[in-house]
């Protein structure tokens, strides 16, 4: 196998001058903000979604966030490849704008079509940004601050994704579905217009390579099918003779890519990448860690709903805890990280998120009582969370060359959708159910403490401390 030389296109920004980085950070960072909280804002507006549009089944509704899934988890290892070869400012800001065009022909459609093709818009624009921002963020800072730097990236998305149903809930119960879209557009665009003033890309025409046109074509369709098998394994409208198919295309696919990649002579993904034995366990952590953050961020809702009985507002104030310890805790890890490792936060984190689950299983009972059986297990599984999936993202790009940047993290990315798309779908089929008990949760708990577990074993295995 050939290895592919792909000159870097590096960023002139602030820092390389002497100033702080930290305004590169907060340029990018918002707008990873806005793309992490609709990936889920739209748990709160299915409802109201679904009685704008009376005529349409519950099969047309679920393609609202379905469409965004796959197309977000298809396009981003293409994307990321788009922002190393042909430039990370300008994929970025091209990524922003379809973000905040589409977020703004999301809230104006006036039928469900209409609605799903701007979802599919939302997320190709989504797929641009989020490779390329963390290119920007990491060009940005100097080695020894990048561990912190991209620890906090992720705790901006962790923190995002997990606020979304319940600043959702406020902001559709008090101005409608459409302003879910219209949050987007005023820190949009102050990305966007700060992003065009502030960032400096190097590197003209001279410097761009070929695009892998197959590579990208291939990728798509393998991760395209296994997002759709995923997200569809429930619908009464697929059987399960067309899902089988579904996920064997995403493997020839998969198998096709692998083959093509091997003799490509640029190929979109190097897959020397793969030979660093810390990369593919971080990777195989993140599809097992991504699966269990679905799993329990799905339970939650439906645990404090349908058990507790608890109005939907409600059960988002119940678990912002959580979240609101996701940043601090971030910050601190990624300091750790710097100094010692990523191996020194994420064996501790994954044994501290697996106990979040034992305490769910074995202290929330049927009857409610938030400060002494639920607030212990949200604060629990925030700080899991701020130790884990930050530390999984800086480890990830933690050995890569600046010229994959963008293509080695969107493949990391890539792998938490598939994981988040395979978490949901478990949990609608343990506890999507009408009448659901507590004692439906067990199962999903002992899943989730499971995944906590082989997270942490194969994070024994990453050494990413410089020597």
């Amino acid at each position: 196998m050939t290895t592919p030389s792909i000159a870097p296109i590096p960023l002139r920004t602030s820092a390389q001058k002497g100033a702080s980085p930290w305004p590169i950070f907060w340029i990018a960072s918002i707008a990873v903000f806005l793309v992490s909280l609709d990936a889920t804002l739209l748990y709160a507006a299915f409802g109201p979604l679904g009685r704008s549009f009376p005529s349409a089944t519950p099969a047309d509704m679920s393609w609202v966030l379905n469409a965004y899934t796959i197309v977000y988890a298809a396009m981003l290892v293409p994307a990321g490849g788009l922002a190393d070869t042909h430039g990370r400012k300008r994929v970025f800001l091209i990524g922003v704008t379809l973000f905040l065009a589409a977020s703004a022909a999301c809230g104006m459609a006036d039928s469900v079509a209409l609605l799903i093709a701007a979802r599919v818009a939302q997320a190709l624009g989504a797929a641009l940004l989020t490779p390329a921002s963390l290119s920007i963020i990491l060009d940005a800072f100097p080695k020894e601050k990048r561990a912190v730097a991209v620890s906090l990236w992720g705790a901006v998305g962790g923190l995002a994704a997990a606020v979304g149903p319940s600043l959702g809930t406020t902001v559709i119960e008090q101005f409608g579905w459409p302003a879910a879209f219209y949050l987007n557009l005023p820190l949009g665009a102050v990305s966007l217009w700060y992003g065009a003033a502030r960032l400096r890309e190097a590197g003209g025409a001279a410097n761009r390579q070929r695009v892998d046109v197959v590579g990208m074509l291939l990728l798509i369709v393998a991760v395209g099918a296994f997002a759709m098998a995923i997200t569809q394994s429930e619908s009464p409208h697929w059987s399960r003779v067309e899902l089988t198919v579904l996920a064997l295309l995403g493997v020839a696919g998969l198998g096709a890519f692998i083959l093509w990649a091997r003799t490509a002579r640029a190929p979109l993904v190097d897959l020397a990448l793969f030979a660093n034995r810390s990369y593919s366990l971080v990777n195989l952590a993140t599809l097992a860690f991504g699966t269990a953050f679905a799993l329990m961020f799905f339970s939650y809702f439906a645990y404090l709903t349908n058990v507790w009985h608890y109005s939907l507002p409600a059960a988002g104030l119940a678990v912002t805890p959580g979240p609101l310890t996701v940043v601090p805790t971030a910050i601190i890890a990624g300091r750790i990280a710097g100094r010692y490792g990523h191996r020194r936060v994420l064996v501790p984190g994954a044994l501290v998120y697996a106990c979040s689950s034992l305490w769910l299983f074995s202290m929330v009972g049927s009857e409610p009582h938030y400060l002494t059986q639920w607030l212990p297990a949200v604060l629990l599984s925030g700080t899991g969370v701020g130790m884990v999936l930050p530390s999984l993202a800086g480890a990830a790009v933690a050995g890569l060359p600046p010229a994959q940047y963008a293509v080695g993290s969107a493949v990391n990315q890539a792998t938490r959708q598939l994981g988040g798309a395979l978490g949901v779908a478990i949990a609608v089929v343990l506890v999507g159910h009408a009448g659901v008990a507590r004692a439906d949760f067990v199962p999903l708990y002992v899943l989730h403490m499971g995944l906590a577990l082989v997270t942490c074993a194969l994070c024994l295995g990453v050494h990413t401390r410089r020597s």
